[in-house]
């Protein structure tokens, strides 16, 4: 019998939850760290080196890569462990043989939250050379943005400087990242080589029964059961509350996490492209996944069709030899060319260029896999079991004399009904979680569709009988046409489980008002909750609010703290540090 420890199958965890669990607790028994087996089993590789990897995370994509990361080197014999960045004092860089980082980039070139801590020590003089250490980074980003992985590439930049000795070449990732992931780790492994000797194999054991899982490779259908408007006559927006059913899919998730949303594109749209490009449809293309299908359906289902690619730009100003879109392609001119860019979908450049002569294979090959959307979940499991709901504002505008209108939003919001497939799947977010301790403060700001994560930590909350304090800041234009769960939040006020609602509802007055004058307002009792030990929480705009916010929070350590502005930031490092700031900004 062996004494590895284990999750039974009857603990309250789903497959994918527990396959990970056993996973990390073998790595930690290789790694010594905790006590189990006296020997491996026949076959099995016996640890011998170990390997650390950071993972520098905004919405928790690279977290989870990091695991599956560390499953891959454990079965490569590898005592792989993942922390966060945050955490990097747990690790000793001066002893650690191996490092792996894989690292997002937040905004326009930013360290994701979790990431800046570590970053800033990085920088400091005090750090020491690692001549010994070998390393390599994976960057994950978005090449619509012009400071791609910018994280990663300082992360790898630094680590040279410092001495460390590059394994494999960093790899920075567009947003369909798997495919580049796997081929960086095996490079890295490929130059690591396995340090691990497998144990005698008396027998071989028979394979584990294939469990189907629901993920992002796998999406469940999820079936619409509610499409609810929540903005309300004379608003400028259209704000919905979706549920969608999960009955039957196994899946679970936790308050603060995402779901992902595989839409499909707008058959009108594709059928106006179609006919820009002369084609009727039927032309077979070869998909992203492999398969054949006509391109019509390629288009609705596989492809992205709205945004356009680099690629895509840079092969109609070949064809085309126009000269302001060849000038916005040069190095130096990527602000200018998101300005440009900015309400022009792949459409308006086939209607201003609608004879470039592509056949359907050649247009089909400057199109990018269509990536579902994340959206901050805003239900709670415990309150409405198998379902998940979501609040979202359809995306509708006019912009370069046509009408433009978001994918996914669109498609939930005009397109998916009850008979139509809404195929989805939990994106965990680790690093947005209520406090482990239900006694402590939380405060919550969150306007607009901001407060989608809020409310589910609200019906959290109150379906667990927490007795911590609740105070939530919401804001929109209006209070009569954008309070959105209005209702809701007036009930937890009497229930006693919102404890404080402060509004800011900007257009009801002549002068703007925001939620970061709020939190301004309240200084000296916002101060107070966080000496109590206050959670502070963020949901939304990343450009504007979130930094507003930002900036906010350190006034008020000045103001009603009474700190300086240098021990002010690092008070706000510190609550970063022990993961009671968390952001979920887009």
């Amino acid at each position: 019998m062996s004494d590895i420890p284990f999750i039974p199958e009857n603990a309250p965890f789903t497959p994918e939850q527990r396959a990970w669990v056993n996973g990390y607790l073998a790595g930690m028994l290789a790694a010594g760290k905790i006590s189990g087996a006296a020997a491996p089993a026949p076959g099995e590789p016996v640890a011998t080196k170990p390997m650390l990897i950071l993972y520098g995370t905004q919405t928790g994509t690279a977290e989870g890569l990091s695991h599956k990361i560390a499953r891959s080197v454990r079965d490569r014999g590898f005592a792989g462990r993942v922390l966060s960045m945050s955490d990097y004092a747990k690790a000793d860089l001066v002893r650690e043989e191996n490092l792996l980082i894989v690292t997002s980039t937040y905004g326009d070139g930013d360290m994701p939250d979790n990431a800046q801590v570590f970053w800033d020590y990085l920088r400091t003089d005090s750090v020491p050379r690692l001549p010994h250490l070998g390393y390599s980074v994976l960057a994950l980003g978005d090449k619509n943005y012009p400071r791609f992985c910018e994280a990663g590439k300082n992360f790898d930049r630094r680590l040279e400087e410092l001495g460390a000795r590059r394994v494999s070449p960093r790899v920075d990732c567009d947003v369909d990242y798997e495919n580049s992931a796997e081929e960086w780790l095996k490079q890295v492994l490929g130059v690591l080589g396995d340090p691990a000797v497998p144990a005698p194999a008396s027998a071989v054991a028979a394979p584990a029964p294939e469990v189907l899982l629901f993920g992002k490779k796998n999406p469940f259908p999820g079936r619409l059961l509610t499409n609810r408007k929540m903005s309300g006559e004379g608003s400028g927006k259209d704000v919905r509350h979706f549920e969608i059913s999960l009955e039957g899919s196994g899946l679970s998730y936790e308050v603060g996490d995402a779901l992902g949303v595989f839409a499909r594109n707008c058959p009108q749209l594709v059928d106006e492209m179609l006919g820009l490009l002369g084609f009727d449809g039927e032309e077979a293309v070869r998909t992203p996944e492999g398969g054949d299908k006509s391109l019509r359906k390629a288009m609705i289902e596989d492809f992205e069709i709205t945004k356009p690619s680099r690629d895509f730009l840079v092969d109609v100003a070949h064809r085309s030899q126009d000269p302001l879109l060849k000038r916005l392609l040069e190095e130096g001119q990527a602000a200018e060319l998101k300005k440009h860019l900015w309400g022009r979908g792949m459409v308006n450049w086939l209607c201003a260029f609608p004879r470039l002569g592509y056949s359907a294979p050649e247009f089909a090959a400057l199109l990018k896999k269509n990536q579902p959307r994340l959206y901050s979940i805003s239900s709670s499991l415990k309150a409405h079991p198998a379902q998940v709901h979501l609040t979202v504002a359809a995306v509708r505008y006019e912009a370069h004399g046509r009408s433009q209108k978001g994918v996914c939003s669109t498609f939930l919001a005009d397109r998916a009904g009850a008979e139509t497939p809404v195929p989805v799947f939990v994106h965990a977010s680790p690093s947005f979680k209520l406090p482990a301790d239900p006694d402590r403060p939380v405060i919550m700001v969150g306007p607009g569709t901001g407060i989608a994560p809020f409310r589910a930590f609200l019906e959290e909350r109150k379906v667990t009988g927490a007795r911590g304090k609740n105070w939530l800041f919401f804001g929109d234009q209006h209070e009569k046409s954008d309070f959105y769960y209005r209702e809701e939040l007036e009930d937890m006020m009497r229930q006693g489980v919102l404890t404080r609602l402060s509004t800011a509802f900007s257009r009801d007055q002549p002068e703007k008002i925001y939620v970061q004058q709020r939190l301004l307002e309240n200084a000296s009792a916002l101060w107070a909750w966080l000496e109590e030990g206050a959670h502070f929480y963020v949901c939304g705009d990343a450009s504007r609010m979130a930094r507003d916010v930002d900036a906010a929070l350190h006034d008020i350590c000045e103001r009603a703290g009474g700190l300086t502005t240098e021990n002010a930031a690092a008070y706000v490092k510190n609550l970063k540090a022990a993961k009671r700031y968390s952001r979920d900004v887009y």
